[in-house]
């Protein structure tokens, strides 16, 4: 990957991470900078799993999404546990 691979990845990350917070349903605990770094690791973590059955933009995009709310949701839960 190179570097400005990298970097699109992160800035892809941060929407994606945004859009993972939208999806979850409720009011989330957890700040806004964890969301985003949530949604940079979905990114890649998203984009390697769609990547072992379709390089279709959407569905990459689906997968980083769904891969980020879950991200999401499971940091909510043991920060919510911790307050």
């Amino acid at each position: 990957m190179t570097i400005t691979g990298i970097i699109s990845a992160i800035v892809v990350g941060l929407i994606i991470g945004a859009l993972g917070r939208l999806v979850v349903p409720g009011k989330q605990h957890i700040a806004i900078w964890l969301t985003l770094l949530l949604g940079i690791v979905a990114a890649f973590v998203g984009g390697w799993i769609a990547s072992l059955f379709s390089t279709f933009w959407l569905f990459v995009l689906i997968v980083q999404i769904v891969v980020a709310a879950a991200l999401v949701y499971l940091a909510d839960g043991l920060y919510a546990r911790k307050a």
